[in-house]
């Protein structure tokens, strides 16, 4: 039988580890901000490395600032004393992480590390520990309680550790002027990414895709051009590949319950000129915009020269992932 309350004990968790947030953000001073600028002023990779509960914590950190514009990568400490080491230069900055500070695994590569010559960072629980003592920079967390009730597994200790981490990678990027486009780089196969990468030119009917035909045509040659790109618009083009108008499939149903001949009726007398057209450079999200705005559903591309290019549609985008 289970004799206390579940869900009471589980707020206490709650409390003990937002009490060691609290402290660790309470604790930032020189320590972390000279971590900061050893990431900033680093001209090679930043490697995390740590055992057991840490080093799954580290892993996060690791793709938290190369996700974020600092190249790292996580090394597992007993990988690395059978050949990973040769992953490290000695441009790099290896953060070490260990509550303790003694993690055997982990004060094990010091020897190897200062051969190397590369920078080395302790981030430990005990500022007389051997891993605060033989690394050069150390960051130590304020004293706190492991949320666990036996006070033996890593609780407290890991949230906070994850959370420093989510810190140097945020402010470094924040310092390193890191953008929205720039994460999109880091991150083409999501949503986001897909939002400031993809652009008009990259889902739009183009070449032989797309329906064209030059003002003078019958309207009965327009359907026809329609029909067989199977878009849901026509563009109608000057001599010069100028845009001078398009008819949409509700342009023809229009015309259809007016009466209209569409096997005699010259194309110019019917189609809508001036309509709105997009650049091709331009994002597809900005392209969704203003089909949006305007309530339609496709639109002409043009280049820069302002000649026709393509058709964009806004299935097309929607296709794309760009929007979920």
């Amino acid at each position: 039988m289970i004799d206390f309350n579940i869900c009471e004990e589980a707020k206490k968790i709650f409390d003990i580890e937002i009490e060691a947030l609290n402290k660790t953000r309470d604790s930032l001073g020189d320590e972390f901000e000279k971590i900061v600028e050893l990431i900033l002023n680093c001209k090679g990779k930043v490697v995390l490395t740590g055992m057991g509960k840490p080093g799954h914590i580290a892993t996060k950190i690791a793709a938290s600032l190369a996700s974020l514009g600092t190249p790292s990568f996580f090394m597992h400490p007993g990988e690395a004393m059978h050949g990973d080491l040769g992953m490290v230069d000695k441009k790099d900055i290896v953060i070490l992480m260990s509550y303790s500070g003694e993690s055997t695994e982990v004060t094990a590569l010091l020897p190897v590390l200062q051969e190397i010559g590369c920078a080395t960072v302790a981030i430990t629980g005990k500022p007389k520990s051997t891993l605060a003592r033989e690394c050069q920079y150390k960051y130590c967390f304020p004293e706190f309680e492991e949320a666990c009730y036996m006070h033996l597994a890593p609780t407290s200790s890991t949230t906070s550790l994850l959370v420093l981490g989510d810190a140097l990678a945020v402010v470094a990027s924040r310092a390193k002027n890191y953008t929205k486009e720039d994460f999109g780089l880091h991150h083409p196969a999501g949503a986001l990414g897909k939002k400031l990468l993809v652009k008009v030119k990259d889902v739009m009917h183009s070449g032989n895709e797309n329906a064209v035909v030059t003002e003078g045509s019958s309207l009965r040659s327009a359907i026809v051009e329609m029909s067989t790109k199977g878009l849901s618009m026509v563009t109608i083009a000057d001599r010069d590949n100028r845009l001078k108008g398009i008819i949409t499939d509700g342009d023809l149903r229009r015309m259809l319950e007016k009466g209209v001949d569409v096997y005699n009726e010259i194309i110019d007398n019917v189609m809508t000129k001036n309509p709105k057209w997009i650049d091709s450079r331009e994002m597809a999200v900005n392209a969704l915009q203003v089909l949006s705005d305007f309530k339609i559903t496709c639109m002409p591309v043009l280049d820069e020269e302002k000649c026709i290019v393509g058709t964009v549609l806004m299935q097309d985008i929607f296709k794309a992932g760009i929007v979920r």
